[in-house]
């Protein structure tokens, strides 16, 4: 299996199916959706997970509810998708695709209330399916201009997993990394684990070994010593939202790789499509940053290793400073030492 046959999420007869990200590595296997609350469900229990795999899957959740509802009368169809929109924006609070996602769908909605609920079911599925498209593609864009920043024999950590299992295909960090293989480099990739869901052991190091690019599993307290005897060249991770000034959420434990990069002079990038930044807030200290279950801190599905009734803390995001930042990779190319200034240029 490569990163083509990697379909995170797919449409098949009339509802959405998506890989079970839970049971990664040791099982492969989808499960079917067919409703915006079964879609909100998968999201928050972490079925899928990656900002932009999770705003495609809540475009889809959008459209299932549409065809779910098209024989009602005009009036409760409406108000049957405002509810499902709602549903599906709580479902988690950082990852910013989910809202641009399911803000274009609410503007599709407004735009075409004149419409039939079966006529706007259409149009809102095919929406659903563009947005799925057009993220393969942005990946791939951002992937061809990453992949320039990489020297061939280059050793890349990653943190969690921006692959084709956190989007819609290809990926956003790994996607740089595919990219850069794709053009005759050859890479080498250092994944962390990434507690406390081990995104980085379960599905970034079995993206690598599918597709034969070499991968070396650490933990995530490993990786400043590594890089102190010169063994990590880069670092290019994803992001969940992006602040305007270029303040970065990422899974947590990203803010200490940056500030260890930062130490160790070596480049930290941060792969995002410009979905991913959200220039109404002015900084990352007003992204919203999601607490999690604490069983995931005190064992790993039916495993406990934890003290019962010992105290947690699980914040599932941190946020790194602009300022620890050498570029933001996007769509429309490489945005050195990130600012407001320079982020607002991008979407002239």
């Amino acid at each position: 299996m490569n990163e083509n046959n990697i379909e995170t999420l797919r449409w098949s007869n009339d509802h959405l199916e998506m890989i079970d990200q839970r049971i990664l590595p040791s099982e492969f296997s989808y499960i079917s959706y067919s409703s915006a609350k079964s879609v909100a469900d998968g999201i928050r229990s972490m079925v899928v997970r990656g900002a932009p795999a999770i705003g495609c899957a809540a475009a889809y959740g959008v459209a299932l509810e549409a065809i779910k509802t098209q024989s009602f009368n005009k009036l409760d169809f409406l108000s049957g998708m405002s509810d499902a929109c709602r549903i599906l924006l709580e479902s988690r609070p950082t990852a910013i695709n989910l809202f641009w996602a399911v803000n274009r769908m609410q503007s599709i909605i407004k735009d075409s209330q004149n419409l039939a609920p079966r006529e706007l079911a259409i149009i809102l599925l095919e929406e659903a399916h563009n947005i799925k498209a057009e993220d393969i593609k942005i990946n791939r864009m951002m992937g061809s201009f990453g992949a320039e920043l990489l020297s061939d024999g280059a050793n890349v950590l990653t943190h969690c997993n921006a692959g084709a299992l956190a989007t819609a295909g290809h990926g956003t960090a790994l996607g740089v990394i595919r990219s850069a293989v794709e053009s005759g480099k050859n890479i080498s990739v250092i994944a962390d684990e990434t507690r406390p869901f081990l995104q980085g052991a379960r599905l970034t190091a079995w993206e690598m070994v599918q597709e034969g690019i070499p991968v070396t599993l650490i933990s995530d307290n490993m990786s400043g010593h590594l890089m102190s005897h010169g063994e990590v060249d880069a670092i290019v991770v994803g992001t969940d939202r992006v602040a305007g000034n270029g303040d970065v959420a990422n899974k947590i434990g990203t803010y200490m790789v940056a500030v260890l990069a930062k130490r160790h002079n070596i480049p930290f990038y941060v792969a995002c499509p410009l979905s991913t930044i959200d220039r109404s807030i002015s900084s990352g200290a007003d992204i919203p940053i999601e607490e999690r279950p604490n069983s995931e801190v005190t064992g790993y599905q039916d495993m406990q290793w934890a003290a019962k009734g010992v105290l947690v803390r699980n914040p599932a995001f941190d946020v790194t400073p602009a300022e620890l930042v050498t570029g933001l990779i996007t769509e429309k190319g490489v945005v050195l030492s990130p600012t407001k200034e320079k982020i607002d240029l991008l979407f002239i």
